[in-house]
């Protein structure tokens, strides 16, 4: 008996979505074995997991707010992976938009109108991590560095620099001791929406971004050559593409999202730069997995954001019902990108099986 690997010519719409719905439910049943291993009803612990997330109006507005980062930080990693540039550094980028809007938050927001104040940390911040996705860009293109490798070193230098800054010459004199900046000025602080934690601007900014991103990819010059790198390099080689120039676009736009997802986080939710792990619950990382659901789509990218942030709630959930670490909804996300990547390979490709 030999068995081979194909690639498939063609496949159905209907055939593409089978093979997507099953290694979502393939993922979750995988995730759920972890409940039944502790003696828990795993059916059970899945109702109460997104029960708690979509279930209520308090699960619902929460969802909704954790979604807004994984929004962000997904449409600017669907722009590098659509580009074949693996970027797992939009945990730092973040963080390095969070840090620089706080600079000019507690520098100008104190005698500047909400408006101005405002904008220029969403400017910052963007500015931010586009800058530091520059440096992993510049490496792959000019000396051959892994992008995987230098994207996810930056995350530790970034979060290192943050604690410094946190512990060291930003502590707040007002914070009792506490690893925080001073709060921001009222003319710093993002609105939210009545009885919930949505910061809605950023939650429009994000929905708008989506869509340019979309149109961006598809309808523009730079987009067309972020595909053509991205599906086919040597094509791109012999159509004279500028490599450099279209990465330090795409990686620039990348670490910009993911910086204004930095910006809400501190200016909506926590009004002052605090340690990394409380500015982020590993929004960079989730982000990768929102991307790959969302097919590379920025419009899908949405609502794998909703679907994540749901995802995310739910781990407050199993801490409260069933005694389980929140580290437990990592492997969650986890299981469930290895399923999608197997369902997404019998997408691409078939298996054939001759005596």
């Amino acid at each position: 008996m030999k068995i081979s690997v194909a690639k498939r010519t063609s496949i159905s719409r209907k055939t593409s979505t089978f093979y997507f719905l099953l290694s979502i439910i393939f993922g979750l049943f995988a995730s759920s074995l972890i409940f039944a291993i502790k003696g828990v009803n795993p059916f059970y612990a899945i109702q109460r997991i997104f029960q708690g997330s979509f279930g209520s109006i308090y699960g619902l507005k929460e969802t909704i707010t954790k979604a807004i980062p994984l929004i962000l930080c997904g449409i600017g990693l669907v722009l590098a992976f659509r580009g074949k540039f693996w970027n797992i550094g939009a945990e730092g980028q973040l963080l390095m938009g969070a840090t620089l809007a706080t600079w000019v938050a507690l520098n100008l927001g104190k005698n500047g109108q909400p408006f101005f104040v405002i904008s220029m940390m969403f400017l910052s911040g963007f500015v931010a991590g586009g800058l530091l996705g520059l440096i992993p860009a510049f490496l792959k293109v000019k000396l051959g560095i892994n992008e995987v490798i230098s994207t996810l070193m930056l995350n530790y230098i970034v979060a290192n620099f943050v604690q410094f800054l946190v512990y060291g010459s930003w502590k707040g004199k007002t914070q009792y001791g506490f690893p925080y900046t001073d709060n921001f000025p009222q003319s710093a602080v993002i609105p939210l929406i009545r009885g919930s934690r949505i910061h809605y601007i950023t939650l429009i900014l994000g929905v708008i971004l989506a869509i340019f991103v979309y149109y961006f990819i598809n309808k523009t010059k730079y987009g067309y050559e972020i595909r053509v790198i991205g599906e086919n390099p040597d094509a791109a080689r012999y159509a004279g593409i500028n490599f450099l120039k279209i990465t330090l676009i795409m990686m620039f736009l990348s670490g910009g999202l993911a910086g204004l997802a930095g910006v809400g986080e501190v200016a909506g939710i926590h009004h002052h730069l605090t340690t990394p792990d409380q500015i982020s619950s590993g929004y960079g990382y989730t982000a990768i997995i929102v991307a790959w659901l969302a097919k590379l789509n920025p419009l899908g990218a949405i609502f794998s954001a909703l679907f994540f942030g749901g995802i995310l709630v739910g781990g407050d959930v199993i801490q409260t019902s069933f005694g389980f670490p929140f580290a437990t909804i990592n492997i969650f996300n986890g299981l469930i990108l290895v399923f999608f990547m197997l369902g997404n390979f019998f997408i691409e490709y078939k298996i054939i099986v001759r005596r």
